[in-house]
């Protein structure tokens, strides 16, 4: 797995590292019970601050992608084939969040969608 990052580019560098890493996982490169590289090594090697890896790899645990451990590191949980529905979800949850939506809002929701 390769990941750059721009310091110039318009996105944060963090959002950079989130959208390298979920692409590096949709494409397999990174399968379910593999080990993501630890924070201070994959910072070290982007040459960033290790809190902005840390940040990344918050948001791929709150997506659904990866389980975070103290000592054992990051850990891909989501299957190649369900990264863009762990995506998905991430997303609305953010936008129920703007919206002053509940989670039982946002089921309600989800329940009234599928039985369409």
């Amino acid at each position: 797995m390769i990941l750059t990052i721009d310091p110039r580019a318009p996105r944060t560098l963090h959002e950079q590292l989130v959208t390298g890493l979920r692409g590096a996982i949709a494409r397999g490169e990174v399968g379910v019970g593999e080990r993501l590289p630890a924070a201070r090594d994959l910072a070290e090697s982007l040459d960033v601050n290790v809190h902005t890896v840390l940040k990344a790899y918050a948001e791929l645990r709150d997506a659904g992608l990866i389980h975070l451990r103290r000592g054992r590191g990051a850990i891909v949980v989501a299957a190649p084939e369900t990264a863009a529905v762990a995506r998905a979800v991430h997303d609305l949850l953010d936008a129920g969040r703007r919206a002053g939506l509940t989670l039982d809002d946002l089921h309600r929701h989800l329940d009234e969608g599928a039985a369409r």
